[in-house]
């Protein structure tokens, strides 16, 4: 019998010798489970445990928590899941809250919620390690250049969009990681800066985050409330943001942006001098105005719809056609059978009838950015590097869809000025200019790879080159009476139904005009507190919106 045991002796530490990651990790599920963690299932995982503690650098009792994360997850494991596991109490399992707490700073685990701190998740970049029995190591952020620390950067902010980390925690990691790279340009210009409180550290990074990784020097109050450790201090920022009493305006560091000389308190940029100062090692042109703006889908403010019937039908189909899975679908079929892959939309039809509001509605209803061309500013731009401003327009697009979950929409709004028809023969340089304009254009969407869609009010003057192109051309009618009174009650919903129809049938508007009447109707009601005739009322609004050749409109309240 003796010989026996120790034959059996000699084959387990043979076995012990081979050891691997995954075989220990394996080993100590096993006799964990409703082990109760005592001190005989300690002793019989004892050699596993300590090889798993000693290649992660972590303690003992964080190996043994760690290998029922991978069992029980690796995804939405939580405090019960270890308590069941272990049949020990839940009083028990809070106390190894620490130990969490330490496995997510090694970054063996993540919570999914930074906010609770309930829930946890193997990383993916873990288990890849795993998996050929490597120790997964931290990747190596010291001796950084800018862009790579933009990088950086970019992923921790996408971690706070995902509530992975709290601004307190994100903020420590940017000290540890502009610590760790003295020598970038960038973080010395920030150190010089002064200080800082925290909120308002991790705003600054936002804004040149934005402009570096997405092009984006137009932020609104909604991008920015990740930034702040509460809704009370997102809300007393945004006071002082609408003041320009914030420290970061303060100190020239952001602006609000203007339209035509007046501040949009709502909307802010870095100021000139900080895209010099802090972001010149990324050669931020300080004088370059955009060409776009991209509006996230989660900006976009539901509104209801009215469409006749056929309009109806048709931007139904296109909603389903964006819908992500059926999107993807569409386009691998169609690269598998040899076809372009871009998606290009005409939306043509009068004034106010819901071109653009339906292309942000159908953004919103997908999870899709839209990208939207001030196509005035390109015009501007004609003159000088045409060619080279819209080229580098349609780049950004491309960055854009490489780094979106969703693909974004590329639109072009009033695009009447860029896609009509070419002129032949052309003599001048404007002309010419134009047309060269038109020819990029044109190429751009043969090598499409994602949505565009163009908007405009004139269909007469569309060049037929361009018209070959837009695989869904949709002509977007006035409304119909029934669909007036509906958008009647939308706009002003203390109208009765006698009066809506009344003005529906008298009047034969476009949503846009009716919207105007109504907030025209609204400021009076404000300013005035008017009591008389609602209808009489509007009905007067309704004569000065309505222009006739032989009459001047009326201005006035």
């Amino acid at each position: 019998m003796p010989k026996k045991i120790e034959t059996k002796v000699v084959k387990r530490t043979k076995v012990e010798k081979e050891m691997t990651l995954l075989r220990a990790i394996e080993r100590v599920v096993e006799v964990s489970k409703d082990s109760k963690l005592k001190a005989e299932a300690k002793a019989e995982m004892a050699e596993e445990v300590k090889y798993l503690a000693e290649r992660y650098g972590i303690t003992e009792r964080q190996a043994i928590l760690f290998c029922v994360c991978m069992e029980k997850g690796p995804r939405r494991v939580d405090f019960d899941d270890l308590a069941n596991f272990l049949d020990v109490s839940n009083i028990r399992i809070l106390s190894y809250a620490s130990d969490i707490d330490a496995l997510v700073r090694r970054r063996l685990l993540r919570y999914r919620d930074a906010k609770d701190e309930d829930c946890f998740d193997v990383p993916q970049p873990v288990i890849k390690a795993l998996k050929h029995n490597e120790v997964y190591k931290m990747p190596s952020r010291t001796n950084l250049d800018c862009a790579t620390l933009f990088e950086v950067i970019g992923q921790f902010f996408e971690d706070l969009d995902d509530d992975a980390i709290t601004p307190k925690d994100l903020y420590d990691e940017f000290k540890i990681l502009f610590k760790e790279n003295p020598q970038i340009g960038f973080v010395k210009q920030i150190n010089e800066i002064g200080h800082l409180r925290l909120e308002d550290m991790l705003l600054l990074l936002f804004f040149c985050h934005r402009l570096v990784n997405n092009d984006d020097d137009d932020i609104r109050f909604g991008q920015m409330e990740d930034c702040f450790l509460n809704q009370a201090n997102y809300i007393y920022a945004k006071g002082m943001l609408r003041s320009g009493e914030h420290p970061l305006m303060q100190k020239k560091l952001i602006e609000h942006r203007c339209e035509d000389g007046i501040a949009d308190t709502s909307r802010y940029k870095l100021t000139e001098q900080t895209k010099r100062t802090l972001l010149e090692e990324m050669k931020i042109n300080a004088t370059e105005e955009k060409l776009a703006d991209v509006i996230k889908a989660k900006d976009l403010k539901a509104k209801k719809m009215f469409y006749v019937e056929e309009n109806q039908r048709q931007v139904s189909e296109l909603q389903s056609f964006f819908l992500p899975e059926n999107y993807q679908k569409i386009r691998e079929r169609m690269e598998k059978t040899g076809f372009r892959t871009g998606f290009a939309c005409l939306f043509y039809g009068g004034p106010g009838t819901g071109k653009t509001e339906t292309v942000y509605q159908l953004a919103r209803e997908t999870g899709r950015d839209i990208m939207v061309v001030d196509v005035p500013q390109i015009k501007s731009k004609w003159v000088g590097d045409s060619e080279k401003n819209i080229k580098a327009l349609f780049d950004r697009y491309r960055e854009l869809v490489k780094k979106a979950r969703q693909t974004p929409i590329l639109l072009f709004n009033e695009a009447d000025a860029i896609i009509g028809i070419r002129k032949q023969g052309a003599q001048n340089a404007v002309d010419k200019m134009e047309n060269s304009i038109q020819n990029i254009i044109l190429q751009e969407m043969e090598m499409l790879d994602g949505i565009m869609i163009a908007t405009t009010n004139l269909t007469q003057n569309l060049d037929k080159a361009f018209e070959r192109r837009f695989l869904y051309k949709i002509k977007f009618e006035k409304p119909t009476v029934e669909a007036r009174v509906l958008i009647w009650h939308s706009m002003i919903p203390e109208l009765n139904d006698m009066d809506a129809k009344t003005l529906a049938a008298k009047y034969d508007f476009s949503g846009g005009q009716i919207e105007n009447i109504a907030r025209h109707y609204t400021i009076d009601s404000i300013l005035h507190d008017a009591k008389e005739d609602k209808l009489a009322m509007l009905i007067n609004h309704c004569d000065n919106e309505r222009v006739d050749d032989n009459s001047k409109r009326r201005i006035g309240f």
